[in-house]
């Protein structure tokens, strides 16, 4: 129950601080109110005439501060922005959010000045998730701004426009900078942790995660462009869109993966197990078609693209919740990751389609917010890990330990005593070969119920007598060992008789008129001869010399051959 609340103080926490990001985010230095009019590019258009008929008819108006998505003409738009009173004299800078990957145009009436795109790697000073052009301040505030959206098969970006101050530019442009880099690096470092849990756990679970976050970072880096600036990967210009597509359907396949094992679908939610694995296959054949080259095969995959999209992330969302709701601890974790990246993913859609327009800090929350599914799943892979190890160490304490009694059985009693005995002849080691007297005739008399409850009684005993340090195990039927360091002969011999008074004081009630129990323990001391093999054979022969001297006795081994060195009353059974 502390665990429990433990994590979901975390995520609390996480939450606020997902809060605070976005809070800063909407902090930026006040921009001067712009003005904004736009239509469709013709042939033969000249950019003094554009500015003139802005003057002399009306054309389409919109506000630069929200998101507004121009529609794809085959020779582009031309936007004009004026910059209403005051007007601050000195260098500006126009800063458009968010365009999508294709290229913007700045003009004046004598013809185009410059031209700039995300993956333009021209000798210029470049914005980073967003595009810019520098107005130097012989242009007066008060002069119309003229740009042109070129014309593009890629999809359009949902922009914003704005005209800064160089100083308040740089400080919004890095600041933006600062949270991606933080962002990304956070995804990047969980993808790494996952990488070498999947390494050393042998668990593709952590696999398919790392998987899934790298095509995250990828797809949030190209729409972004800061895969191109400030990362300067210019060997990727020209392939942003197909990498884009590619990560986006390879990271729909790599959750669906991720999802089957991690909240454990086959077991909580077995109906949703084949339509989920057919998801994680489908999304890669999406790559494929595209990678062919063939135009029919490629706008089949730019067609599928989106629905699959919007059915996949709806189908992971469906079977994250029934094996939630069926008993699946991590299914939750994957439900508060994933169920507010999913509806960001969607409002992000929606504002590429012309809704939500005031809204324009969705994209940069959709970073924010991968930030945040990665360090929750990341704690509930955590979690998981945590959870295999207890389930491995109890398999492990059920396979070392005797169903009967509890203490090592004879393989894992084995492997601990051989351990000891590599660590060298510093310290004296003793063992005790422990039988218990009349074990076969108590079995006939009372039965085998009756012998179990005095081979648990015997090693409770044991354990009761011993140092925790002490090694002891079960070696077979009513034979027990035990492994002593640190002792010599005289301490060895003091334990012995102490347990063989323990034993007989025993009160287990077996069957009528049943006489105390009795155990008669073999002893050996460790020479530098010895293997644990002639050790333990030494100290069963040992035991067995106390059978022969009337049991209930110590019998220790020497080089002259077992040496009795405590008798009790022999006890008639």
């Amino acid at each position: 129950m502390g665990s429990r609340d433990a994590q979901q103080r975390w995520l609390h926490r996480l939450l606020q601080a997902a809060s605070t990001c976005l809070l800063f985010l909407t902090m930026a230095a006040p921009a001067a109110t712009l003005t904004g009019n736009w239509r469709d590019a013709h042939p033969g258009d000249v950019p003094a005439n554009v500015l003139e008929e802005a003057y002399t008819r009306p054309l389409t108006s919109f506000d630069p501060a929200r998101m507004q998505v121009f529609p794809s003409a085959a020779d582009g738009t031309w936007v004009i922005l004026r910059q209403l009173p005051p007007w601050t004299p000195g260098d500006r800078v126009v800063s458009i959010n968010t365009p999508g990957l294709g290229a913007v145009s700045l003009y004046d009436e004598h013809g185009r000045v410059a031209t700039t795109s995300l993956e333009d790697f021209s000798p210029v000073v470049h914005g980073h998730g967003r595009l810019m052009f520098n107005l130097p301040a012989s242009i007066p505030a008060s002069r119309p701004i003229l740009l042109k959206f070129e014309p593009t098969g890629m999809p359009p970006g949902a922009i914003t426009v704005s005209t800064r101050s160089w100083p308040d530019y740089l400080r919004e442009d890095s600041g933006w900078v600062a949270f991606a880099t933080a962002c990304f690096a956070v995804i990047l470092t969980m993808a790494l942790m996952a990488t070498c849990f999947a390494v050393i756990l042998r668990d593709m679970t952590f696999g398919w995660y790392a998987a899934y976050l790298v095509c995250y970072v990828l797809i949030q880096s190209v729409k972004t462009g800061y895969i191109f600036h400030p990362l300067e990967f210019e060997s990727l210009a020209g392939m942003g869109d197909t990498l884009a597509a590619a990560a986006t359907a390879l990271s729909v396949s790599f959750s669906a993966l991720f999802l089957l094992r991690f909240a454990k679908i086959d077991d909580y939610a077995p109906l949703l197990k084949m339509p989920v694995l057919a998801l994680s296959v489908g999304m890669p054949l999406l790559v494929v078609l595209r990678a062919t080259g063939v135009g029919v095969l490629v706008q089949t995959a730019a067609l599928l693209l989106q629905p699959l999209l919007l059915i996949g992330a709806s189908l992971l969302l469906v079977a994250g919740a029934m094996a939630a709701a069926r008993g699946s601890r991590h299914a939750w974790f994957f439900l508060v990751g994933w169920t507010p990246l999913l509806v960001l993913t969607a409002l992000c859609g929606a504002q590429e389609q012309g809704m939500l327009a005031g809204a324009p800090w969705l994209p940069d929350a959709a970073i924010a917010f991968g930030a945040f599914e990665a360090i929750v799943l990341s704690i509930g892979l955590s979690d998981r890990a945590l959870t295999i190890r207890h389930d491995r160490d109890r398999a492990r304490q059920l396979a070392d330990s005797d169903p009967l009694t509890g203490v090592h059985n004879r393989r894992a009693w084995t492997d601990a005593a051989l351990e000891r005995l590599d660590q060298g002849m510093a310290r004296p080691i003793a063992l005790l070969f422990l039988d218990l007297d009349h074990f076969k005739e108590l079995n006939d008399r009372y039965g085998h119920a009756a012998g179990d409850r005095a081979l648990v009684a015997v090693s409770a005993a044991l354990r009761d007598e011993l140092r925790p340090s002490d090694l002891l195990g079960r070696f077979g039927g009513e034979e027990f060992v035990a492994l002593l360091q640190g002792v010599d002969r005289d301490n060895a011999m003091q334990v012995s008789t102490r347990l063989c008074r323990r034993i007989t004081r025993l009160d287990v009630h077996l069957g009528d008129d049943c006489e105390p129990l009795t155990v008669s323990i073999g002893v050996a001391l460790r020479t530098p001869a010895d293997t644990l093999q002639s050790l333990i054979e030494r100290a069963d022969a040992a035991m067995y010399a106390a059978k022969l001297a009337g049991r209930n006795r110590v019998v220790c081994s020497g080089p002259a051959g077992p040496t009795l060195v405590r008798r009790e009353a022999k006890l008639a059974r």
